[in-house]
């Protein structure tokens, strides 16, 4: 049996390590902070009752502390930073866990906060703080900041998320390092359900085998619900049911990624159920593929994700209308049915303007798909990558894409 000292000892350990140290998020919000015209609130994660999940901190929360239990609050102006701790309710304890309270001597040291409060303490610090400021940010949806927002009736109201989403679309090093371990455990799960393919079995047991890989390789968590379609699933974009049984003849389509550390990545392949495409399925196949390499090949700061010519999507999209059919003679672009691809970072579509010239220290997929629901084909090849300097680094690119490479792993 552990002892209650070693037990305190992991489970504080198990709560900071991410990698990322705490100077790194201090240093966030004081960049943060410099921003502001006002007083930003922000509400981390509630400690949650539904059974299916674990807690889960609020991401542009975590991104600004670390902090790691629930029922936090923070408010930033351009002299001040507090993050206020819930009260300590021993019964609820019983079943979640010891928190940490205001109070107690190393909250100032575990939080990394240059101040700490109880929650009770929170209206009165916001009466304080707003008298010296022309501004409120909080999260629009969060129905938690209304009763403060009406105590600032007078004050201009803003949206904390761009201001947050502006210093989180740049990855730090810490950060790509984190995405780098989830990307790599990523890999041989999508290589364990290459190997463990076969016509009868359900989808669900192929995403099974890939979790299970990561999660043996220290990942907490799926990045999203695991996507495996086969047959007529593969042209559900989100198809997270997994119910079905594989039948022989069939592609396909696993979109499945690990979060490690809180941090996410994004990959998707298509593979023949029997190990082998059929001839229409290796033309529609590669045709994807190609556009991919040819978005890719594209990268570099100053690039445009979307908006028109020359952008990453036009780029896909034209390759894509300009070659193959489908059974009725008409070009295959109608068939690429949503974007080239988003952010990734804590969440796994991070937040973050695509309309915008990219830059280096960005992370983001590049995923192009063709949907044929008359042919029961759906295809889509995903990576995730590092904006560089020059160019791009495929952080998902062990994960063999070429149609015969695939074809030689599944099954084997």
């Amino acid at each position: 049996m552990m002892r209650p000292a070693l037990a305190l000892l992991v489970c504080s350990a198990a709560l900071l390590a991410d990698g990322i140290p705490k100077s790194e998020y201090k240093t966030r919000r004081a960049n943060l902070r410099k921003s502001l015209d006002g007083v930003m609130v922000l509400f981390g994660a509630d400690e949650s009752e539904d059974l299916h999940n674990s807690f889960s901190q609020e991401s542009n929360f975590l991104y600004l502390s670390g902090w790691r239990e629930p029922g936090a609050v923070m408010m930033l102006t351009p002299q001040e930073e507090i993050v206020f701790l819930p009260p300590r309710n021993p019964q609820e304890e019983n079943f979640t866990g010891r928190k940490t309270l205001a109070d107690a001597p190393d909250a100032q040291e575990k939080t990394g906060f240059d101040k700490v409060l109880p929650r009770a303490a929170i209206e009165s610090n916001f009466l304080r703080l707003i008298e010296s400021s022309r501004r409120v940010y909080t999260l629009p949806r969060d129905p938690r900041a209304q009763k403060l927002k009406g105590l600032a009736a007078l004050h201009e109201q803003a949206d904390a998320g761009p201001e947050i989403a502006r210093l989180r679309v740049i990855k730090s090093p810490a950060e790509v390092s984190l995405i780098e371990k989830s990307t790599e455990a990523t890999t041989p799960a999508h290589l364990a359900a290459w190997k463990k393919m076969k016509p009868g079995m359900f989808e669900y047991e192929i995403a099974a085998a890939m979790t299970n890989v990561y999660f043996e390789r220290g990942c907490e968590r799926n990045a999203y619900a695991p996507i495996v379609g086969s047959g007529p699933n593969s042209v559900i974009l989100h198809y997270m049911v997994n119910h079905r049984r594989i039948d022989r003849g069939e592609v396909v389509l696993m979109d499945v990624g690990a979060e490690c550390s809180d941090y996410a990545t994004d990959v998707t392949r298509t593979v023949p159920a029997g190990g082998k495409f059929t001839p229409r399925q290796r033309e529609i196949y590669d045709i994807v593929l190609a556009a991919q390499k040819a978005a890719i090949a594209a990268i570099k700061p100053g690039v445009l994700m979307r908006g028109g010519p020359g952008s990453l999507q036009q780029i896909a999209y034209d390759y894509i209308n300009t070659h193959g059919k489908d059974s009725h003679g008409e070009p295959l672009g109608k068939y690429f049915t949503h974007g080239l691809g988003h952010f990734v970072g804590l969440d796994v579509h991070d937040p973050g303007d695509l309309s915008l010239p990219l830059q280096a220290g960005m992370v983001i997929t590049i995923e192009p798909g063709i949907y044929l629901p008359e042919e029961n084909i759906g295809v889509r090849i995903e990576d995730t990558l590092l904006v560089t300097q020059d160019g791009a680094k495929n952080l998902s690119g062990a994960l063999p894409r070429e149609a015969g490479e695939i074809e030689k792993l599944v099954g084997k």
